[in-house]
């Protein structure tokens, strides 16, 4: 990409046994390096720009839950076993994730229309 800006720098390469030399011919080093940096910096600025985070889930408890969707615990469990729900168990601790619960609560409204 830097390389554009120097259309008439002849690149000459020499292959010796054991390394490859690059020659630049009609720029500087500062010159390089200068524009070297500038294409990183504007690719470094562009990836910042777009870096999303990795979110991670929200676990909620049984209690959370039931109060989410204004059920009972019994139903809460009664949706567990018809697979409305996904639970996560921790040992003793059920918990589900926060993302599967809204799309729960989309899914039963929708099938209650």
């Amino acid at each position: 990409m830097f390389l554009c800006k120097f259309v008439l720098v002849i690149i000459k390469q020499i292959t010796m046994t054991e390394a490859n030399i690059t020659q630049l011919y009609g720029i500087t080093p500062k010159q390089l390096t200068d524009s070297i940096l500038k294409d990183v910096r504007a690719e470094l600025k562009a990836i910042v720009l777009n870096f999303q985070p990795k979110k991670q889930p929200e676990y909620l408890t049984r209690k959370e839950v039931a109060i989410i969707l204004k059920v009972s615990l019994v139903t809460l469990s009664d949706w567990n076993k018809k697979g409305v729900l996904k639970p996560y168990r921790l040992g003793n601790l059920i918990r589900y994730k926060r993302l599967e619960i809204d799309q729960a609560l989309i899914s039963i409204h929708s099938k209650n229309k």
